[in-house]
Protein backbone atom coordinates (compact mmCIF):
# COMPACT_ATOMS: atom_id res chain seq x y z
CA UNK A 1 0.00 0.00 0.00
CA UNK A 2 1.23 3.26 -0.96
CA UNK A 3 1.69 5.90 1.48
CA UNK A 4 0.23 9.50 1.21
CA UNK A 5 2.36 12.32 1.02
CA UNK A 6 1.18 14.95 3.68
CA UNK A 7 0.94 18.26 2.26
CA UNK A 8 1.63 21.29 4.49
CA UNK A 9 -1.42 24.19 5.16
CA UNK A 10 -1.00 27.34 3.35
CA UNK A 11 0.73 30.10 5.94
CA UNK A 12 -1.45 32.35 7.55
CA UNK A 13 1.77 34.76 8.37
CA UNK A 14 1.12 38.08 6.29
CA UNK A 15 3.64 38.61 3.62
CA UNK A 16 6.11 41.48 4.57
CA UNK A 17 5.48 44.37 2.40
CA UNK A 18 7.57 46.69 1.83
CA UNK A 19 7.84 50.23 3.11
CA UNK A 20 5.99 52.62 0.97
CA UNK A 21 5.63 56.07 1.42
CA UNK A 22 3.20 58.56 -0.23
CA UNK A 23 4.84 62.04 -0.27
CA UNK A 24 1.97 65.14 0.45
CA UNK A 25 2.27 67.91 -1.89
CA UNK A 26 1.02 70.48 0.30
CA UNK A 27 4.32 70.54 2.77
CA UNK A 28 7.27 71.26 0.31
CA UNK A 29 9.07 73.54 1.67
CA UNK A 30 8.29 72.30 5.82
CA UNK A 31 10.23 70.11 7.97
CA UNK A 32 8.53 66.83 8.22
CA UNK A 33 11.39 64.40 9.40
CA UNK A 34 14.01 65.29 12.08
CA UNK A 35 16.56 62.45 12.46
CA UNK A 36 18.30 62.06 16.03
CA UNK A 37 21.58 60.90 16.28
CA UNK A 38 21.85 59.42 19.65
CA UNK A 39 25.00 57.52 21.72
CA UNK A 40 22.02 55.62 23.32
CA UNK A 41 18.84 55.24 21.17
CA UNK A 42 17.00 53.44 23.09
CA UNK A 43 17.00 55.33 26.34
CA UNK A 44 16.38 58.74 23.71
CA UNK A 45 12.93 56.95 22.44
CA UNK A 46 12.16 56.40 25.84
CA UNK A 47 12.72 60.05 26.91
CA UNK A 48 11.12 60.96 23.93
CA UNK A 49 7.82 59.20 24.53
CA UNK A 50 7.80 60.16 28.61
CA UNK A 51 8.71 63.36 28.35
CA UNK A 52 7.53 64.49 24.87
CA UNK A 53 4.44 62.26 24.48
CA UNK A 54 6.04 61.54 21.16
CA UNK A 55 4.02 57.88 19.67
CA UNK A 56 6.68 55.23 17.67
CA UNK A 57 5.97 52.96 15.06
CA UNK A 58 7.91 49.76 15.33
CA UNK A 59 11.69 49.68 15.40
CA UNK A 60 13.54 48.34 12.36
CA UNK A 61 17.37 47.20 11.56
CA UNK A 62 19.43 49.40 9.73
CA UNK A 63 22.28 48.90 7.75
CA UNK A 64 25.50 49.27 10.22
CA UNK A 65 23.88 47.81 12.92
CA UNK A 66 21.10 49.26 15.43
CA UNK A 67 17.55 49.93 14.79
CA UNK A 68 15.82 52.84 13.36
CA UNK A 69 13.00 53.81 15.85
CA UNK A 70 10.09 56.11 14.14
CA UNK A 71 8.37 58.48 15.94
CA UNK A 72 5.26 61.09 15.19
CA UNK A 73 4.74 64.34 16.75
CA UNK A 74 2.09 65.40 14.52
CA UNK A 75 0.24 63.67 11.71
CA UNK A 76 2.15 65.81 9.47
CA UNK A 77 5.79 65.21 10.97
CA UNK A 78 7.42 62.95 12.75
CA UNK A 79 11.19 61.55 12.46
CA UNK A 80 13.54 58.64 13.62
CA UNK A 81 16.31 58.20 15.90
CA UNK A 82 19.67 56.19 15.58
CA UNK A 83 22.84 55.58 16.72
CA UNK A 84 25.47 58.30 15.96
CA UNK A 85 28.34 57.26 13.98
CA UNK A 86 31.34 58.39 15.40
CA UNK A 87 32.99 60.76 14.54
CA UNK A 88 30.00 62.13 14.45
CA UNK A 89 28.46 63.64 17.50
CA UNK A 90 25.38 63.20 18.97
CA UNK A 91 22.62 65.64 17.04
CA UNK A 92 19.46 66.00 14.88
CA UNK A 93 19.05 66.84 11.47
CA UNK A 94 16.64 68.73 9.89
CA UNK A 95 14.68 66.89 6.56
CA UNK A 96 12.80 69.18 4.42
CA UNK A 97 10.01 68.25 2.27
CA UNK A 98 10.60 68.50 -1.56
CA UNK A 99 9.40 67.66 -4.61
CA UNK A 100 12.00 66.22 -5.95
CA UNK A 101 14.94 65.12 -4.01
CA UNK A 102 17.61 64.39 -6.55
CA UNK A 103 17.10 68.08 -8.14
CA UNK A 104 16.82 69.93 -4.95
CA UNK A 105 20.22 68.20 -4.30
CA UNK A 106 21.62 69.42 -6.98
CA UNK A 107 20.28 72.92 -6.75
CA UNK A 108 21.48 72.89 -3.03
CA UNK A 109 25.33 72.16 -4.82
CA UNK A 110 24.74 74.72 -7.34
CA UNK A 111 24.06 77.35 -4.54
CA UNK A 112 26.99 76.90 -2.43
CA UNK A 113 25.70 73.62 -0.64
CA UNK A 114 28.74 70.99 0.09
CA UNK A 115 27.43 67.39 -0.58
CA UNK A 116 27.54 65.25 2.67
CA UNK A 117 25.51 62.50 1.26
CA UNK A 118 24.04 61.86 -2.30
CA UNK A 119 20.52 60.90 -3.01
CA UNK A 120 19.50 57.40 -1.75
CA UNK A 121 16.46 55.80 -2.40
CA UNK A 122 15.79 54.20 1.13
CA UNK A 123 12.44 53.07 0.21
CA UNK A 124 9.23 53.29 -2.44
CA UNK A 125 8.31 56.64 -2.64
CA UNK A 126 11.40 57.93 -0.64
CA UNK A 127 14.82 59.42 -1.48
CA UNK A 128 17.29 61.25 1.04
CA UNK A 129 19.93 63.40 0.44
CA UNK A 130 22.50 65.60 2.69
CA UNK A 131 23.87 68.64 2.16
CA UNK A 132 25.91 71.05 4.47
CA UNK A 133 24.92 74.34 3.48
CA UNK A 134 26.92 77.90 4.20
CA UNK A 135 27.51 78.25 7.48
CA UNK A 136 28.14 74.82 7.97
CA UNK A 137 24.43 73.44 8.96
CA UNK A 138 23.42 70.22 7.34
CA UNK A 139 19.98 69.56 6.07
CA UNK A 140 18.53 66.63 4.67
CA UNK A 141 16.15 66.78 1.78
CA UNK A 142 13.44 63.93 1.44
CA UNK A 143 10.97 63.52 -1.49
CA UNK A 144 10.18 61.26 -4.42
Amino acid sequence: MAMKKKTRAPSKRPKKRPRKHVPTKGLYGWITHTELASSAPEATKAWCAKVLGWTFKPSFPIPGGGDYHLFAYSDKGGGGIRPNNPPEVPGSIPYVHVADARAAFQKALREGAEEMLPPERVMEGVTIALVRAPGGVPIGLAGP
